[in-house]
């Protein structure tokens, strides 16, 4: 045989083992994404607000006490947001559907002064053909429906996992990485250590630029809606905002809502004013924020930024899109460290520093009645026991009598 084609076989079944390894882990994830999914966003909101902890700590505050404070801060944040957005699509929603009437005999006579030359029985079996579809498919509506409870409680229970893994990241992480370094060989804990350290810090360096990013397009968006006049502006704006964590895609989509609802309030020239806006923040988003903030801090190539964000989101949706940008970016800053040998000659990770709290069983101290301990005064009391006599407490030994000895 060739030694060529010995080469090649040898990488070839490797490559084919390491293949079935990747697609069995991802297997796993998606199976077990009611566990992952909110583990990832623990730690993808972990990395954002450690810096926040560690900076009130370095201020002499108790780590609980900063603890509690930023993710208290944090849940009045979110929770102020989601309640504006629902106070402003409830104001906006009242006149909704007489909003979409007026929309559809608008849109119907615009099609029928169209190029086009659609008549009227041609839109009307349009229509008709849609609601029947929809009917059709009335009973995937149904299924839905019935299964609202199941995701609720898993939504519920996601949250509240979110929480749990979050606070005890911020509380004790650096006891939770020293664990997870001390799984592998003595000899790799030095390249592990320093590669999870080098993605912690990409990680973080993403979530905060991303959040810059999503602001600026948020504002950007929203201040075009107000300027046009668009109704649920503030809605649409926090809609751009969590649309915008997924990169360069979410804040197209969440902007196509924008033009939408200029269409069907307005008009469609507001509409395409409305379209102009989205275009021109996601032209600076792509040509601006993306090469000089977000190339910079994550290092990761446009190009390869879609294929993650594409294949993440064809292997599990929105969360799929949602983490692709961030996974990609720390397995690349890992790889690179590992193979760049930066770590070798580092000693390993010294132990794990003191926990917050100790998790040994700790001996409970004994109880004792007021009378216990009062009798064990008087027992103890040393007027009592200057008063007691030899005699009282054993017979004296008889002192052995001289005139008894015999003289030999």
């Amino acid at each position: 045989m060739p030694p060529g084609l010995r080469l090649a076989a040898a990488w070839s079944w490797r490559f084919l083992i390491v293949c079935g390894a990747v697609a069995v882990l991802i297997f796993l994830v998606i199976e077990l994404r009611l566990i992952v999914i909110p583990v990832l966003v623990a730690v993808l909101v972990a990395a954002l607000l450690v810096p926040v902890v560690t900076f009130l700590t370095r201020h002499r505050w108790p780590r609980g006490l900063a603890v509690a404070l930023v993710l208290l801060g944090s849940l009045a944040i979110v929770g102020g947001l989601i309640t504006l957005a629902a106070t402003q699509i409830a104001q906006g929603s009242q006149g909704f559907s007489a909003r979409l009437v007026i929309a559809y005999e608008g849109l119907k006579e615009f099609l029928l002064t169209s190029p086009l030359h659609l008549t009227e029985a041609q839109i009307n079996d349009f229509v008709a053909q849609g609601l029947d579809s929809v009917q059709n498919e009335s009973a995937v509506f149904v299924s839905g429906a019935l299964s609202v409870g199941t995701s609720l409680g898993h939504l519920v229970a996601g949250l509240l996992l979110t929480l749990f893994c979050l606070l005890f990241i911020l509380v004790d992480g650096a006891n939770i990485w020293a664990w997870v370094v001390r799984i592998f060989p003595r000899n790799a804990r030095a390249a592990i250590d320093g590669a999870g350290r080098a993605g912690w810090e990409t990680l973080g360096n993403f979530a905060r630029v991303q959040i810059l990013v999503a602001t600026i397009d948020a504002i950007g968006i929203g201040l075009g809606a107000v300027i046009i006049g668009v109704p649920m502006a503030i809605p649409i704006a926090i809609l751009v905002l969590l649309g915008s964590f997924i990169p360069i895609v979410g804040a197209v989509v969440t902007g196509a809502v924008a033009v939408v609802i200029a269409l069907l309030f307005l008009g469609p020239v507001p509409a395409l004013f409305m379209l102009a806006v989205v275009l021109f923040v996601q032209e600076v988003e792509g040509h601006v924020l993306q090469p000089l903030i977000m190339g910079t801090a994550v290092k990761v190539h446009p190009l390869a930024v879609v294929l993650a964000v594409a294949t993440g989101s064809l292997l599990a949706g929105i969360p799929g899109a949602l983490f692709a940008v961030p996974i990609a970016a720390v397995l690349n800053v890992m790889v690179g460290y590992i193979s760049s040998g930066a770590w070798r000659g580092v000693p390993p990770p010294a132990g794990p520093p003191a926990p917050l709290w100790r998790t040994v069983p700790q001996s409970l101290p004994r109880f004792r009645s007021p009378g216990r301990d009062a009798r064990r005064v008087e027992r103890t009391d040393p007027e009592a026991t200057t008063e007691a006599t030899p005699t009282d407490a054993t017979p004296a030994r008889r002192a052995p009598d001289s005139g008894s000895t015999t003289d030999d």
